[in-house]
């Protein structure tokens, strides 16, 4: 079979390498997937850079969530055991873990669903506590996991406003719902949410990002206010003002959401069953802006990498799942 494998730690478009190697093996309790669509996570190219809290041995395969198709027919939503990631045409996966892929989504968007869906229901819903009628600032609400809290957010019947870096980005922003939209470059974020909340601020900010946004965050969270640290998409991690929180009385909430599959694994699949009924009476729809075969996955991950994407790029190794020739 066809597999990108990394033998070698750097930037994805240097040492992602397509290559013919042996189907993996399954292990005890696990199961073998043949790929029918991977979506491109910016922790792909964290692993590529050895920069990601998980290492796997070289070389590896990158791909952090896929839907697959069991030996036995079944269409399934799975994080493949590493080091066989899912830019492959086939994977294996913890059987326990298998999520049944939703109907109501092709294959595409139910690969896109599953990490950064889920992160956003337990940033929002678990941690946050996000209530209708509530203001939810969602930075970098264009890019594939803040578009998914941008959804989930007006699902929940909250205000949202989503802060992007371009035109082309708030245009995107706009069409996913949010319902004012704040372009990085062109206006001052903090001034703007300002003045948009008369004054008051964000109840909840959803922050990928890190750096200046986080520093933009704790300038206009609200009066008990809550900020969910996801990531830190722009490459610095900021260091909080305890003090400034304590003064303002706002929460800062980190949000792993790898820990849930260890720590409740039943909660994933509560969760699981919440996005599919969303996913079923269309309040949720993975934006799915690319959709790539096989051999241009290195592209797509370095492209990611570099967040120049919108939305959701997906790997789709067989021809007829899609994927543009």
């Amino acid at each position: 079979m066809q597999a990108w494998q990394v033998h070698e730690i750097g930037e994805p478009g240097e040492v992602m390498r397509l290559a013919e190697v042996a189907r993996p093996t399954p292990g005890d309790g696990q199961v073998l997937l043949r790929v029918r669509a991977a979506n491109v996570n910016f922790p792909d190219a964290l692993m590529c850079r050895g920069q990601y809290q998980v290492r796997p041995p070289l070389p590896f395969t990158p791909g952090l969530e896929v839907c697959g198709e069991t030996e036995d027919g079944r269409r399934v939503l799975a994080t493949p055991v590493l080091p066989h990631g899912g830019f492959a045409e086939y994977a294996v996966a913890d059987a326990a873990a298998l999520l049944p892929a939703p109907d109501a989504l092709d294959d595409a968007e139910a690969a896109a669903l599953h990490i950064g869906y889920q992160t956003g229901w337990f940033g929002l819903h678990r941690r946050a506590g996000l209530e209708a009628g509530e203001t939810l600032l969602v930075h970098a609400a264009a890019g594939g996991v803040g578009s998914a809290a941008v959804q989930l957010g007006k699902a929940a019947g909250a205000t949202v406003i989503g802060v992007v870096g371009g035109p082309a980005k708030a245009a995107v922003a706009r069409e996913l719902g949010c319902d004012l939209v704040i372009d990085r470059h062109e206006q001052d974020v903090v001034a703007a949410v300002k003045e948009a909340t008369g004054g008051r601020g964000a109840d909840v900010i959803y922050d990928p990002v890190g750096g200046q946004a986080y520093a933009q965050s704790a300038k206009v969270v609200a009066f008990e206010g809550r900020i969910v640290v996801v990531g830190f998409a722009g490459g610095t991690i900021p260091s909080p003002a305890l003090n400034h929180a304590l003064v303002k009385n706002y929460s800062i909430l980190g949000l792993h959401w790898g820990l849930y599959n260890t720590k409740d694994p039943k909660l994933v699949r509560h969760c699981h069953e919440r996005l599919t009924e969303l996913a079923a009476r269309g309040a949720i729809k993975p934006l799915v802006s690319e959709r790539v075969p096989l051999a241009g996955a290195v592209t797509a991950v370095q492209r990611v990498a570099d967040g120049v994407t919108t939305g959701r790029v997906t790997v789709l190794p067989s021809p007829e799942n899609g994927a543009a020739a």
